[in-house]
């Protein structure tokens, strides 16, 4: 049964991965649409339009870093705050430790990639809490979510330039 509980933790942290990073380039997006400073915005539309074109560049490199680094870290917080917690005989202390964790590894790259690493927390503890399943068939599929924000960010960009 040990081999079952596995993948369906590797599956539900690919899901999460997959919302976060996606939310993540989004908010990213919108927040510095214009890493350069180079463009200054005219109108709402300029900065919108602005905002839509960058997504698809940060989820380019944030993406897969979330995707492999973060399951990978999020694995390895999640086990040690369980072991922590079941040493120490406190519930609490599992999910203390592992956020911590996560910040801590969230801290590679800063602010950019503490912001990625709260979010993919605060999604897999969502997706935790809810207590289903999640199969494999699932986390593949949760994979089209960031794909398909980057072909509908590109062809709005691309439409834009026309």
């Amino acid at each position: 049964m040990v081999g079952t509980g596995v993948k369906f933790i590797l599956s539900r942290k690919i899901v999460a991965a997959s919302l976060s990073g996606t939310i993540f380039a989004i908010i990213l997006g919108f927040f510095i649409p214009d890493p350069f400073g180079d463009e200054s915005f005219n109108s709402f539309l300029s900065y919108v339009f602005a905002s839509i074109g960058i997504i698809p560049v940060y989820m380019m490199y944030s993406f897969p870093a979330i995707l492999i680094y973060g399951v990978l870290t999020s694995v390895v917080s999640d086990k040690v705050g369980e072991f922590i917690s079941i040493k120490s005989s406190n519930k609490n202390a599992e999910i203390i430790i592992s956020a911590a964790l996560h910040m801590i590894f969230g801290l590679i790259l800063l602010w950019f990639s503490l912001g990625a690493a709260v979010l993919y927390f605060i999604t897999d503890r969502i997706l935790k809490r809810r207590n289903e399943k999640i199969k494999w068939y699932n986390a593949l599929n949760s994979l089209a979510i960031p794909f398909l924000t980057w072909i509908v960010t590109m062809g709005m960009s691309w439409l834009k330039d026309l």
